[in-house]
């Protein structure tokens, strides 16, 4: 599909794009919308930066691509375990938006502004959550509150583990928004790469071993952020609630 020719991507520029990963065979094993990132000059042919600079504003294409240099280039993790060396990988984009790095602090400066008051009231809310389930720890230093459930065994989950979970997400409030449980479908993905979980999820994951369950509560900073969920599920500024269980290390 053919794009805005007067808005096209350049080094340095911060994209919005959706995205998805497929082996050469079209199993599709990642899929992302409205993933935003800056676009950087890479210092090896092939990349996908590289495949960006050949787009512009709502284009859609698709690249084959190394799979070794995505993962320990671009990605800087290791491939995970259905993928080899030598193999390719389809990358299929939609560029959604694309933004100079001017624009894009220009809009930063403006959106501070309006969601100041909106961060505020969450921390209110969330503070007053704290107090009425009488929750008597501190919260780590990303902001998370960890409440082990159960103890694990083995080791804790290091960058390029793969990891398999079950979870279930819900508001303060208690109602759900998401849950593998009730889909019977656990995640699996490998730890530390970009894009798989939200962070608060990772710095959960990162403190529990094979077999383990937690309660973890996680502020939008560490969750959805100032945007909210892709598909508006989770709004803006919205501290959430996650019960995880690591079923499997690799």
């Amino acid at each position: 599909m053919i794009g805005d020719q007067d808005k096209c991507c350049r080094f340095g520029d911060f994209v919005i794009v959706d995205i998805e990963y497929s082996t050469m065979n079209d199993s599709v094993f990642f899929a992302g919308k409205r993933i935003e990132f800056r676009s950087v000059k890479p210092d090896f042919t092939g990349s996908i930066d590289k495949c960006l600079t050949m787009m512009c504003r709502q284009d859609s294409a698709q690249f084959i691509i190394s799979a070794f240099d995505f993962y320990t280039k671009t990605l800087e993790t290791t491939l995970p375990s259905f993928l080899s060396a030598g193999d390719k990988m389809k990358i299929s984009i939609k560029l959604i938006d694309v933004r100079t790095p001017e624009e894009h602090e220009f809009e930063r400066r403006a959106f501070a502004h309006w969601i100041e008051d909106l961060g505020e009231y969450e921390k209110v809310i969330l503070n007053q959550f704290i107090r009425q389930e009488q929750i008597d720890i501190l919260p780590t230093d990303d902001g998370i509150y960890f409440i082990e459930q159960q103890t694990g065994i083995g080791d804790l989950v290091s960058t390029g583990d793969t990891v398999t979970i079950h979870y279930e997400g819900y508001f303060l409030n208690g109602r759900f928004f998401d849950s593998t449980r009730q889909r019977n479908e656990p995640l699996q993905f490998v730890y530390g790469q970009q894009w798989q979980v939200i962070p608060g999820l990772e710095k959960a994951l990162v403190r529990m071993r094979n077999g383990a369950k937690a309660l973890v509560i996680i502020p939008s900073e560490q969750a959805f952020g100032a945007e909210g969920s892709v598909r508006s599920i989770v709004p803006p500024f919205t501290s959430v609630v996650f019960e995880i269980e690591l079923i499997n290390v690799k």
